[in-house]
């Protein structure tokens, strides 16, 4: 067994990777290299801000990258964190010695109140540099604003909640629209709705936060000095219906529930975290005497928002006394102390301090601490200097601190992205299942991480958990890569073995009868599995013979349906004769090549069944090749045997067309040898053509003549145009067969005759039959009486021919009357043409001076010329010219060579005796010049070319030459 696992051994590379942020453990690091390669960034860097207030800073806040920070008493500086460069100053134009108690600014960035000590409120809008006075608000000093992030907008807060020091909350809305000097006040309403008491009566509001949860109802959370009251309700109907009224009306009977604690730093803050700007929050952290109240917030809950809550004491050193904290920020898994010389990070998931920043005495003590929750971004503040801090990646070691408090859902969540830590967490979480005795959900969780395989393997072994060890080695198989065969090839061996083995072991126990087919339903799932089907596929022949050493032939047919290995679950049949299901196998996958095979087996128990499943795949199964399963079938001769054969062949022949020369030869060979009666009829049906014909002729010949079956020899006789073999064997089995093969030469009426007196010479000297040869002479023209006469013997009396020589001496005497009768219509038409000759010999033309060629349009009598008796004339040249295209390419090839010898030939002398010189000199070297021009005259001058047949064969001649048609066209444009 160890040979087989060590094909899944990784190296390991075990390091101990500290990280900043929450509490560093040493974790070995499974099948990775953890290779550092530069320091880790810390998660809270600290940034001081390159900026020298003119006077000290008093206060300061931060919202959607807008900073407002109060300088000495009378001037605000306002800094759009996206230009910088460009600050702002707004002189507030106090006379008085009123300071800025604290500065409010909402989610927009647009909405600037500023409390002051002497219980006013200005306020002022980004886009506006007027500081305007809230008439209704004087006389409150505030200490707290609950902004309405759903209504909100950068023209009007939409309703927000007021608290001030004396524990009342207002409800007020502000507008940004500035009026004339008459024109409305930015407050537009300031009406109490409630009033927040301590034991002591009422207390100071150190934090107001109002939302609206996804269902449409609203929460608020209100903080005194030592208690957090929770405010929750629907939005009444009505005018009102987006104010706070009708949340806090509820509450005018009955307090609201709230959470108190005995220590008190004389002032408190809540912070909220949010991960998306426009979201609801989802943590909260509340900074009063006792810690830090850090929880959840669960919109859901009917009866309060707050979930999942725990009291984080202050680190050592801080509380109320010597070092109380003077705010808080929260973020994802932080928050935020400032303390008058440092600022100190706590995880809030172990309440320890994962960061300690101490700042330099020159700078003052620390003011206050704020977050814009746009970005993310913390800034801390001294009179004289400003601070940012940035985060980075805060939830790098979360997994670290979730893989200890053994959440490991938590701890896979933040480590998705990183291999190495994710397979620390799952070897981690598949320990702890394993020691829970939870093993299958151990060995899903092993499955998944780089451990030795070896070593799990054994883990479970030595356990006694089979189960958990099946369903880890799925989960591995499932894993590999394609390239991985080898690994996949013993995963699946041994997965074989485990099923068969603990079915073996529970077959047979009626009490685990239920045990038993879950586990078969398990193994038939393991077979058929999707993901694993290559594997099992590549595996499948020691899957067999595993399967075949347990003796399990059922899950061995199985397994081969699903492998599509049909061969075998065939062979599997046929072994144990069960002939119509491997014929339904058959039939059923419909393979060609498995019905080649198993063919000859099946076609000895079950014929008929199976010429009825070839018949049923038709034209995909390839004859040819189970010609041999029939050959084999049929060599016992007896009637069922050829008939199937045979009702095969037909199917082939008659149905599918089948034109291969080997299925009909075989087809001929049965008729032949079962069924004579049908071979006349299949070869008078495949035609008389020897090139149409499908058959073997030479093979069909000596079959027939093999098995005695002389008409059909006669047939292909015929077929192999051998008349004279045909009318021989015809004659030894009829006469009148004998006959028609005679009359099928019907062009050569030489063989015709010869055939005939085969037949005569055999009806008069093997059958003596006198009048049978008399009607074979009337049924031949070709034959004569005295062709058949040396064929009698010589003791016939003349007196049964008297017929035959009559008709024969009549028909002689009618020939010679027709062949008189030709020769006087040859002598009368002779005359007439002689007659026509002289006619024409004194015929003439006359042509005007005024005439002119039909070709040219030239006057005629300038050349020479041509006059024809259908009245057209034509200049010799240019007759010449038009005829020429016309003829064929050997007349052409004359016509050049006689102008050729026309131009080579003495021109005519002037003189007779001189001219008849010439003609002797021509007479004995070649043609005179005389005989040249007529030859020419033949051939150019034989018709009008306008109206003869020259004419008649250029009909289909387009009028323009396609060479020349597109210049023409372009002619015309």
């Amino acid at each position: 067994m160890a040979s087989i696992l060590d094909e899944y051994e990784n190296s390991l590379s075990r390091s101990t990777v500290l990280q900043p942020g929450c509490p560093s453990v040493g974790i070995p690091h499974s099948g990775y290299v953890n290779a550092q390669l530069e320091k880790e960034v810390p998660i809270f860097t600290k940034q001081r801000i390159d900026f020298t207030p003119t006077e000290r800073i008093t206060s300061l806040i931060i919202s959607s990258n807008q900073l407002c920070m109060s300088l000495g008493k009378d001037t605000l500086l306002r800094i759009d964190l996206g230009k910088a460069n460009e600050p702002n100053h707004v002189e507030l134009g106090r006379k008085d010695d009123a300071k800025v108690h604290k500065l409010f600014l909402d989610h927009t960035g647009s909405h600037l109140l500023i409390a002051l000590s002497s219980t006013e409120v200005l306020y002022v809008n980004r886009n506006g540099q007027k500081v305007r006075p809230l008439a209704r608000w004087k006389g409150q000093l505030v200490e707290s604003v609950g902004w309405n992030k759903a209504l909100g907008t950068e023209s009007s807060t939409g309703p927000i909640l007021v608290g001030t020091a004396q524990g009342q909350i207002f409800e007020a809305e502000l507008s940004a629209s500035e009026g004339g000097l008459f024109g409305p006040a930015p407050d537009l309403y300031f009406r109490p709705l409630y009033v927040l008491n301590e034991e002591g009566g009422p207390a100071p509001v150190c934090s107001l936060e109002a939302e609206r949860g996804p269902d449409g109802r609203s929460f608020v959370i209100a903080t005194t000095r030592q208690r957090l009251f929770q405010f929750i309700g629907r939005a009444t109907e009505g005018a009102e219906a987006q104010g706070f009224s009708g949340l806090f009306a509820a509450y005018t009977d009955h307090p609201p529930p709230f959470r108190e604690f005995p220590s008190n730093l004389g002032y408190s803050e809540l912070a909220f975290y949010t991960p998306k700007l426009r979201s609801a929050p989802r943590a909260f952290a509340w900074m009063m005497g006792d810690g830090v109240l850090y929880g959840a917030l669960d919109c859901g809950r009917p009866d309060s928002l707050l979930s999942e809550e725990r009291v984080w004491e202050y680190p050592e050193g801080v509380g109320p006394g010597a070092s109380p904290p003077l705010a808080i920020v929260l973020t994802q898994f932080h928050f935020l102390l400032l303390l008058a010389d440092r600022v100190e990070a706590v995880c809030t998931l172990t309440g320890q301090v994962v960061l300690r920043d101490h700042f330099l005495e020159k700078f003052g003590p620390l003011k206050h601490m704020v977050k814009d929750s746009s970005t993310g971004q913390l800034w801390a503040y001294t009179e004289r200097a400003v601070f940012r801090y940035h985060v980075q990646r805060e939830a790098r070691d979360v997994w670290r601190t979730y893989l200890d408090m053994n959440r490991f859902d938590l701890a896979k969540e933040y480590c998705r992205e990183r291999p190495d830590c994710l397979d620390t967490v799952l070897s981690r979480e598949a320990d702890f299942c394993f020691r829970q005795r939870r093993y299958l959900e151990s060995a899903r969780c092993y499955a998944l991480t780089q451990s030795y395989f070896e070593e799990i393997a054994l883990k479970f072994l030595e356990a006694r958990q089979e189960e958990a060890l099946v369903e880890f080695l799925q989960r591995k198989l499932a894993s590999l890569k394609p390239a991985e065969r080898t690994q996949a090839t013993l995963l699946t061996t041994w997965l074989t073995e485990l099923y068969l083995s603990r079915l073996g072991a529970l077959q047979g126990d009626p009490e685990a009868l239920t045990l038993y087919r879950e586990t078969k339903d398990c193994f038939r799932a393991f077979l058929s599995s999707p993901r694993h089907k290559e594997w099992l596929f590549a595996s499948r022949a020691s899957i067999h013979e595993l399967l075949a050493s347990h003796g399990d032939t059922e899950h061995m047919v199985y397994f081969a349906v699903i492998m599509q290995d049909y061969e075998r679950v065939v062979a599997y049949h046929c072994q144990h004769e069960a002939y119509e299901e491997a014929l339904a196998v058959l039939a059923r996958h419909r393979d060609p090549q498995l019905f080649y095979k198993f063919s000859p087996i099946l076609i000895r128990h079950i014929p008929r069944q199976l010429v009825d499943a070839w018949m049923e795949l038709g034209s995909r199964l390839d004859a040819r090749q189970l010609i041999p399963a029939l050959v084999n079938y049929s060599q016992g001769g007896e009637v069922q045997q050829v008939s199937q054969a045979i009702r095969y062949m037909e199917f082939c022949v008659n149905v599918l067309g089948e034109t291969e020369q080997a299925i009909h030869n075989y087809l001929l060979s049965l008729y032949a040898r079962g069924r004579p009666d049908s071979l006349l009829a299949y070869l008078e049906q495949a035609g008389a053509s020897p090139h149409r014909v499908h058959y073997d002729l030479k093979y069909a010949l000596r079959l027939c003549a093999e098995h005695g079956h002389h008409r059909a020899c006669v047939h292909v006789y015929k077929v192999l145009e051998l008349y004279e073999e045909a009318v021989d064997l015809a004659l030894q089995v009829d006469v009148d067969l004998a006959k028609q093969c005679a009359e099928l030469p019907e062009e050569d009426e030489e063989l015709r005759k010869k055939l005939w007196l085969k037949i005569a010479r055999h009806v008069v000297q093997e059958e003596e039959d006198v009048q049978t040869a008399m009607a074979c002479l009337a049924s031949c023209p070709l034959l004569k009486i005295e062709d058949v006469l040396p064929f009698f013997p010589d003791f016939v009396t003349i007196d049964h021919f008297k017929e035959a020589i009559c008709s024969s001496l009549k028909a002689y005497n009618h020939h010679i009357q027709e062949l008189q009768r030709e020769m006087e219509e040859a002598t009368a038409s002779a005359q007439r043409i002689r007659r026509d000759l002289q006619e024409l010999r004194g015929r003439y033309g006359t042509v005007e001076p005024q005439d002119k060629c039909a070709t040219c349009d030239f006057p005629l009598l300038n050349r020479p010329f041509y006059l024809f008796l259908c009245g057209h004339m034509f200049h010799a040249d240019c007759l010449l010219q038009a005829v020429r295209p016309g003829l064929p390419a050997y007349k052409q090839a004359r016509l050049e060579e006689l102008q050729r010898k026309l131009g080579a030939a003495p021109p005519p002398a002037k003189g007779s005796a001189r001219a008849k010189e010439t003609e002797g000199g021509a007479a004995t070297g070649g043609p005179s010049r005389e005989q040249l021009k007529a030859d020419l005259d033949e051939l150019v001058a034989a018709e009008c070319v306008y109206c003869g047949e020259l004419m008649i064969r250029s009909i289909d001649r387009p009028f323009i030459d396609p060479q020349r048609y597109k210049e023409e066209q372009l002619s015309w444009l």
